[in-house]
């Protein structure tokens, strides 16, 4: 499994996200929120929160996971002591802390083990009516699939910063990422032109 950033040189291309729109319609007439970024710390994403009067904490997810697991999957993403590890690097803050996350596409690259113990910690450390806002290929065929950060532009615009391939441990349709998120209160679906899956979840 390559990790982010290897590979050709990064290409950057510009998007409408009707995904991140959404996101940012539930919170827009509001200030002083918590919202956690889980694709690193970029300055346009910290500008862009800020500026809306938000506070943004941000965690390089997959990082911290090729430091826990290994960015070949050399150590058992299925080991209880790993993964309590990985979640105290990651996750470890108040029950109900955040009122809205930007997960990107981190999710798809954990073994179901792993993930459902993140999407479990997810929905201990946001409040209720909180949203979340993840990505997942929508191509079940393919072995790779392109590795991203996310730039945000503007309320419903996406900077799209391609770094490699990453082999995701699985692929996602509607029905099983309804499973996924099964003790949340709704998911809501947008396909890109990129093939990616943009997921709405409310707590």
């Amino acid at each position: 499994m390559n990790a982010r950033g290897s590979g050709a040189a990064p290409t950057l291309s510009s998007r409408p996200s009707r995904g991140l729109e959404e996101f940012f319609t539930q919170i827009r007439d509001t200030s002083g929120l918590h919202i956690l970024d889980l694709g690193g710390a970029t300055q346009k994403n910290v500008s862009f929160i800020t500026d809306l009067g938000h506070r943004l904490y941000s965690e390089d997810f997959l990082r911290i996971m090729n430091e826990a697991f290994g960015a070949d999957d050399t150590v058992d993403q299925s080991n209880p002591g790993r993964i309590e590890y990985f979640l105290k690097q990651t996750l470890d803050y108040p029950e109900g802390h955040f009122d809205g996350v930007l997960v990107w596409d981190v999710l798809e690259y954990l073994n179901p083990v792993l993930l459902n113990a993140v999407v479990e910690r997810l929905h201990h450390i946001v409040r209720k009516k909180a949203y979340m806002l993840a990505f997942f290929h929508s191509d079940d065929k393919l072995e790779a699939v392109p590795c991203y950060t996310f730039r945000i532009a503007h309320l419903n615009t996406l900077e799209i910063l391609q770094q490699g391939m990453r082999r995701p441990t699985q692929l996602y349709n509607n029905r099983s990422l309804e499973k996924l998120f099964g003790r949340f209160e709704s998911v809501k679906f947008f396909l890109t032109r990129e093939r990616l899956r943009e997921v709405i979840v409310k707590v």
